[in-house]
């Protein structure tokens, strides 16, 4: 890897695979496909959630938030990687590293809760039916994405904060992709216990809490589903919530891995798979998890493919005459 001479002393050095810079070409496509196929994923999922009237209704309200959180998450960190991964520089400016830990913490934060709040949903829906239109009508629907976006912002303000005033030193060459927590506390020249013991208790608040609050509200989900007597509705209900199980099982594990543990811990290379994992894979994936075990969200997607279609045909027909 050559450093530019030119560049600030400010700047951060993000290394990625500069060890092993044969890769560096095959990542860039992989990561490029993958950048691609999540927007046009996730756009495509809050389009059709917010323009279709068959999908008014609390649970794609929050899937069309989920959509944003992941369209916002990869565009956070995949172009910068894939502007380093194609010159000799693998710089981003101080300000730039600031920007992309608070975002990137931030949005991750706010997933978390949401997923939580999906769950909840999915319970009021198959075990207080009567009650759901009270209890996930539209305004408690706003208040409570709202709060989920302010609690997830909060949360990366208190933990970005302490992260960048950590003395470095001068060091400033991180082997990661992007600026994370845990990287960045590796360059500390200070005692991070501190620092360790803020991530730890705000990472078990922030993951375990609300995976421990889902997990239950499945053992509740579960034995609804089970005494419902039609078959037909007991799959479309197990179905819903085999995708939701899905989505919460990628994000929870790695980020888990990553952020309840102590950064001194941390193996580079694991992170950086981990990081890969839930700041790309997972992103990309949900959308599609959603809409290919769905069958409302793919008819929505064949209802607005085809309303597109016929209305190319007709006004080419009228430029025709």
């Amino acid at each position: 890897m050559r450093i530019n001479n030119q560049s600030s002393l400010d700047d951060f050095i993000l290394l990625g695979f500069s060890d092993r810079p044969w890769l560096e070409t095959p990542f860039f496509v992989i990561f490029l496909v993958a950048y691609i196929f999540a927007l046009l994923g996730n756009i495509s999922i809050i389009l059709v959630s917010h323009r279709d009237p068959q999908l008014d209704s609390p649970m794609y309200f929050f899937v069309s938030n989920l959509s944003l959180l992941d369209l916002c998450y990869t565009s956070s960190t995949v172009p910068q990687m894939l502007v380093n991964l194609q010159r000799p520089e693998k710089t981003i400016s101080y300000g730039g590293c600031v920007a992309q830990l608070y975002i990137f913490l931030a949005l991750g934060s706010t997933e978390c809760i949401l997923l939580a709040i999906m769950a909840f949903d999915r319970y009021a829906a198959i075990c207080k039916p009567l009650h759901y239109p009270v209890i996930m009508n539209q305004r408690h629907c706003i208040h409570v994405a709202t709060g989920t976006w302010i609690s997830g912002f909060a949360n990366s303000l208190v933990q970005s904060t302490f992260t960048v005033l950590t003395p470095r030193c001068g060091q400033r060459v991180i082997d990661h992709f992007f600026c994370e927590v845990p990287a960045l506390l590796k360059l500390a020249c200070t005692d991070t216990h501190v620092n360790e013991a803020e991530l730890n208790v705000l990472g078990a608040l922030l993951l375990l809490v609300p995976l421990t609050l889902i997990l239950g509200t499945y053992v509740f989900i579960a034995r609804a589903v089970m005494r419902i007597r039609s078959a037909e509705s007991r799959w479309k209900a197990f179905n819903t919530c085999a995708s939701h199980l899905l989505v919460v099982s990628l994000f929870y594990l790695t980020a888990i891995s990553m952020y309840v543990q102590p950064p001194s811990s941390y193996s580079h290379d694991r992170g950086k798979i981990m990081a890969l994992f839930y700041g790309i894979v997972t992103p990309t994936l949900n959308p599609f998890i959603y809409t290919l075990r769905n069958k409302d969200v793919k008819a929505a997607l064949r209802r607005a493919l085809t309303k597109e279609f016929w209305r190319k045909k007709y006004f080419k027909a009228i430029f025709q005459l």
